[in-house]
Parts: structure tokens; sequence; C-alpha cells
């Protein structure tokens, strides 16, 4: 069976241009694309016979907010008949849409919905590019490292209106007074059987 070293050799002079680079990681190849050509990439790796990575597993985003561009797009492919797994990565930004890997393997179109819910990052053919796991009203991208951890708005029942009503996000927490530096400086006995070894003490 071909190293993964020499895998990346050949997957990079076999489509050049397109592939940017390879690199393993905890004894996984990454090769790395340029966005404007996934569809060749991922068709090519499919289609040869020298690789058959027949079977996509997985669409997923990363966020690098500092970067440029700032996503991450995560390709994870199978070939069942030579038994590999490789990723191809290609990386785009806020504004520019990557060509959709739907007309390469059907089942991306779940994946490439999920990774527009969550992240944002958008797909220039997808047949269908709507939220995924998010309700249709949802504001943001959740997985974006810059998204709050409260969200934007919450939803709860109205008794009044018989219905889920969103609203603005409030964080409400009553005023805590405390005679003592924190909650646990000042207290006879912080825990069950301190007493015991207070006492100790004084023998």
């Amino acid at each position: 069976m071909t190293d993964l070293a020499t895998l990346g050799t050949e997957i990079s002079n076999a489509i050049p241009g397109a592939v940017t680079g390879a690199t393993i990681t905890h004894g996984e190849l990454t090769v790395e694309a340029a966005a404007a050509d996934i569809v060749r990439v991922l068709t090519y790796l499919r289609d040869d016979p020298a690789f058959e990575f027949k079977t996509l597993i997985d669409i997923c985003g990363n966020d690098w907010p500092a970067r440029e561009k700032r996503f991450d797009v995560v390709y994870h492919l199978l070939s069942l008949t030579r038994n590999r797994r490789i990723r191809v990565k290609i990386r785009t930004d806020e504004a520019t849409a990557v060509p959709s890997a739907t007309a390469v393997f059907a089942g991306a179109g779940w994946f490439e919905r999920e990774a527009w819910d969550l992240y944002g990052i958008k797909f220039e053919g997808h047949p269908d590019l709507r939220r995924l796991l998010t309700d249709y009203g949802f504001e943001g991208h959740p997985l974006r490292k810059d998204f709050p951890v409260t969200g934007f708005v919450e939803l709860r029942y109205d008794d009044d209106s018989k219905r889920v009503v969103y609203q603005p996000v409030q964080l409400v927490q009553e005023y805590r007074d405390f005679d003592f530096m924190s909650p646990w400086e000042g207290a006879p006995h912080i825990l069950p059987g301190d007493e015991k070894a207070a006492a100790k003490k004084g023998e």
C-alpha cells in the first residue's frame, strides 16, 4: 500500500496548479487545493483509477477570524477499494462563494447546507442552499468564533398570544451583597466535615 507521503506527492503531481500542497499530521494526509478548482480536484480523485475516492464522508468548516480568508472548507474522502482516507482543504472568505460539490457527490448538498447554516460559507451552484440545523428566522451563524455565546435572540412561549415569540437576549442577575470578600471567605464551615479539621487543629 502507498504510504501517505507518496500519496500526497502523487496527488500533487496529478493535478498541478489545482493542488497547492500536502501535509501529514497525526498520521492523516491533508491535501490543500485552490478553492476555484475544488470541483476538478474532487472529480479527479473520484474517477482516476489510481485514487478512487468515491465516498464523500463529510464537508465541514473551520473559522480563523484573524485571517484574510477566514474559513477553511474541509472535504473528507474515502476510498473503499484502496482502504485510504484523505482530507482536501480549501480557503475562502465571507464574500467569496465556493463552487458546490453536489455535481460530484450528491450527498454534498446536506453538508454544504450545514456549513452555510453554521459558518455562513456560500456555495455557488447549490440547488437549495438554506438553513439546516437552526430555525428559519435565526440570526447569524453560531459556529463562527465571533458569534456571541448567548446568541442574539431567545425564544419563549407567550401565554398571552398563545405562540412562541422571539425577543432580544436579556441576561438579568439579581444584585448579591456579601459581607465578606467572597461567598466562601468568612463562613464558619465551607464543607460538611470542616469542623472536624478545625477541632483537630485546636488539640
